[in-house]
């Protein structure tokens, strides 16, 4: 029950981020690609690094973000993640390297995760990076462009990611 009112909470801030969204820098060119990352859904992670081969950038100039549900008893190494321990119930985000991943501005943001994810929502609607792409049966309000392909087939998301990129004028 705590959950669910977590999550509506979470919920109403995400829409109150969007009606602030500032979306002046939309048309940049693309230099910097982030990915905000279910790592419920993927956790190939060093896809995500290498696609600076495909976009022309540099290697330093991708980063890679994971939400993980509950948080592994496991002693990790992986600094840029997050769990939903993390989240306040007014939408606070209480862990240091989200906050700055955040805070970045980032030419395009990738929000790789699909359906309805309160704690990801937020996070996307909290970014500060220009131009947002999301996957189909989200929240389309987050994203500037939704893309229609399936979530596991990598090789056909980065080849049309490329494709609209190019189409905008952002490569």
């Amino acid at each position: 029950m705590f959950e669910s009112l977590k999550k509506k909470a979470l919920q109403k801030h995400t829409n109150k981020l969007l009606a602030q969204r500032d979306i002046s820098g939309v048309n940049s060119k693309m230099k910097t690609l982030a990915f905000l990352v279910d790592e419920m859904i993927f956790q190939d992670f060093d896809k995500l690094y290498d696609t600076y081969k495909i976009f022309n950038l540099q290697p330093k100039d991708v980063k890679v973000f994971s939400f993980l549900e509950v948080k592994k008893k496991l002693p990790t190494l992986r600094q840029n993640q997050i769990n939903n321990k993390d989240f306040s119930w007014k939408g606070e985000i209480n862990n240091q390297n989200a906050t700055e991943f955040l805070n970045q501005n980032f030419d395009v943001l990738v929000g790789y995760y699909q359906g309805k994810h309160p704690f990801l929502d937020l996070m996307v609607s909290q970014s500060k990076a220009k131009f947002k792409v999301g996957f189909a049966n989200t929240n389309d309000r987050l994203f500037d462009l939704i893309m229609g392909t399936s979530i596991a087939d990598f090789p056909t998301f980065t080849s049309e990611l490329k494709k609209y990129v190019t189409l905008l004028n952002k490569l």
